[in-house]
């Protein structure tokens, strides 16, 4: 894929911001100060101007930092981990549907507090600070301003995303593998491509490869280096060629490498046999979904 100045000039603002956040977490020792998916939101909001995220700035502050407080409150009940990822999703829907968004990296900033088990403030301080910064950018491009509106979360949608996370993390549950629950890019990726008029297997294809090798690479990397700073810099040049190879533009992507940062142990070394399982699982769902229900639909009201 080609790159223009002004792309060139994105990529590294946005890759910088990224860094930023990093060393920050680096200097004051603290790593609920890395979220992984203000990675996937750079990407999309500065580096990509993904028009239906930059429509309205403001979102881009509320929807992910109210569902990371949701996320972050529902840490601190005495429940189990499955139903925290549960009831933090239903409740995240139901945000983003008050705020009449359908910003999907909000989930994945909602989930990241179960996930890493986030109980200091500092967590909440810096999903405010990052995506107030974010919203500044978009206001200060400008581009927002030439986007069209995005259409509201749909209620089959809603419904659809519901029924998938409960199959999904109660399958993860029954067979013991409950640290599997959540895996926010993965999920992030599923809900952008379920409000799709189409999604066939060739693009899932390549998203299963991109997100499936962002994952490997940011476990890797890490595994070569402890440090948080320097895995960072070396993984997320690599998954931005990845990306390029394969053509595509996905934000998601760049949260993989961030995440392999602050995951338990347990869950660290599983990452990318869970991204294979996960995204085979959401993935090739939505593809089956769009191949034969969404056309039975259509027929079924145009008879009517």
């Amino acid at each position: 894929m080609h790159l223009s100045t002004i792309e060139k000039r994105n990529y590294l603002i946005g890759f910088v911001f990224i860094i930023f956040m990093v060393a920050s977490a680096t200097f004051l020792n603290d790593m609920e100060i890395i979220l992984p998916e203000i990675g996937a939101l750079t990407a999309g909001t500065w580096i990509y101007q993904n028009g239906g995220w930059i429509n309205q700035p403001t979102k881009i502050f509320l929807a992910p930092s109210g569902t990371a407080i949701i996320g972050f409150v529902i840490n601190q009940l005495s429940i189990t981990y499955a139903e925290k990822v549960l009831l933090g999703l239903l409740l995240m829907l139901i945000l983003l549907r008050v705020l009449h968004s359908n910003l999907a990296p909000s989930f994945a900033t909602g989930l990241l507090p179960i996930i890493i088990n986030a109980t200091h403030w500092s967590f909440i301080v810096a999903i405010l600070l990052f995506t107030s910064f974010l919203m500044i950018g978009v206001f200060l491009q400008g581009r927002y301003k030439h986007t069209n509106p995005s259409e509201p979360i749909r209620n089959e949608h809603m419904v659809i995303f519901t029924i998938m996370a409960i199959v999904w993390v109660g399958a993860v549950w029954f067979f013991g593998f409950s640290q599997m629950a959540a895996i926010p890019p993965v999920m992030v990726v599923f809900f952008e491509v379920l409000q799709k008029e189409n999604y066939g297997w060739r693009m899932a294809s390549k998203h299963f490869i991109a997100l499936v090798g962002a994952a490997t690479i940011g476990v890797l990397v890490h595994l070569a280096i402890a440090s948080w700073l320097l895995s960072a810099i070396i993984s997320l040049p690599v998954v931005f060629v990845l990306l390029q190879i394969l053509k595509i533009k996905l934000p998601a992507a760049f949260a993989f490498p961030l995440l392999a940062l602050v995951l338990p142990s347990s869950m660290f070394h599983m990452l990318p046999i869970t991204a294979i399982i996960a995204s085979t699982f959401f993935l090739g769902t939505i593809v089956l979904l769009k191949k034969f229900v969404t056309p039975y639909k259509v027929s079924s009201e145009t008879n009517d």
